[in-house]
């Protein structure tokens, strides 16, 4: 009689975190491939493109230039999804007809005067600028009386979204929680009134002792595959002591995050040999002036690639109706990235 494997067999996950349910298929790995399989070399970008509108001293849209910065640089985005001063009002048809304004601030943060770069190739000092230009954002915006949640993410690639290629993160700030990380929220605050434990904080104990989801760590984050994780090569970072946001970080400890979030995206590149897209976002407290003993700092990484260069992930079919499912399993995809050099393209 077979045994239950989760190497072997299909079963769902469940993901604490977003009460939530992943399909993995891991016996259709093996199932024949056909499609595109040729390696793309890597980008070879200029340090710096006159047309780039994020390069240094270039015109952006409606004929704002850019400083000459020399380290990291941050604008209101010209073409912002939330507007500060969009009027108030909602809008009711009974119980299904429902919509409501909403608030915000979008800005641009960019990483380098340098075109040709990514987080991968920056130094460790040069990233731990950009975690400080993040946190001040973060304490800044949410400052503001009617920000009550700053969502920092980059979008790397094209086939991500990204329209540009300079380094660069975005900060979207809501009148709102968003909906993800208030699904967050609810099942953190959830964890810890049942449990009187923090959620990640057990989780990352869990996997730092069990280690075969482990992708890297240091003496103050872990970076992993998810138990639960829908994307390929899907990782998060967690910190290794309880804190809900940047702010709560040692000078030490955003060190520690500067060099991980190196250390991480060298191994997505060196994994296909390519500028390695993906979508990343800061998950971190509220700000929204209540206190949240509940939040643990947390950083997602989403890439869709999936066998090579060319061969992405999509959400189709099933996934789209039903379930999200995956084949690799996180335990195949973090040994993968755990294996992997720490420099880049060697």
């Amino acid at each position: 009689m077979a045994v239950f494997n989760l190497e072997e067999y299909p079963h769902r996950r469940f993901n604490p975190l977003t009460g939530e349910w992943i399909l993995v298929s891991p016996h259709r790995t093996k199932r024949p491939w056909q499609g595109q399989v040729e390696r793309v070399p890597p980008e070879q970008l200029p340090s710096y493109d006159p047309t780039c509108y994020l390069c240094p001293g270039n015109e952006r849209a409606r004929g704002v230039r850019n400083p000459n910065y020399e380290k990291t640089f941050v604008f209101d985005n010209d073409f912002a999804a939330l507007l500060a001063d969009a009027p108030s009002g909602r809008i009711q048809v009974g119980d299904l007809l429902i919509a409501e304004s909403e608030r915000g601030i979008c800005r641009v943060v960019c990483f380098s005067p340098n075109h040709s770069l990514t987080l991968s190739q920056m130094p460790v000092e040069d990233i731990r600028g950009v975690v400080d230009t993040w946190l001040e954002e973060y304490e800044t915006l949410g400052a503001l009386p009617f920000i009550n949640y700053v969502q920092i993410f980059e979008n790397r690639g094209a086939i991500m979204g990204s329209s540009n290629p300079h380094p660069h993160s975005q900060i979207w700030c809501n009148e709102r929680i968003p909906q993800q990380p208030a699904l967050e929220q609810y099942h953190q605050a959830h964890y810890l009134a049942q449990k009187g434990s923090c959620l990640l904080c057990d989780y990352a104990a869990l996997e730092a002792a069990r280690g075969e989801r482990l992708v890297c760590e240091n003496s103050s984050f872990i970076a992993l595959v998810p138990f639960w994780a829908v994307w390929p090569f899907e990782t998060m970072i967690l910190s290794r002591r309880h804190a809900g946001s940047l702010a709560d970080f040692s000078e030490a400890e955003r060190d520690a995050l500067a060099d991980i979030l190196r250390r991480l995206t060298i191994r997505y590149d060196n994994l296909f040999e390519v500028s390695f897209p993906y979508t990343m976002g800061l998950h971190q407290c509220p700000t929204d002036g209540a206190p949240h003993p509940e939040w643990h700092f947390h950083v997602h990484f989403y890439p869709p690639l999936l066998r090579s260069a060319t061969v992405k992930k999509f959400m189709v079919g099933y996934e789209m109706l039903a379930n999200p499912q995956r084949d690799l399993t996180p335990e195949s995809a973090a040994e993968r990235l755990r294996a992997l050099s720490e420099v880049r393209f060697a």
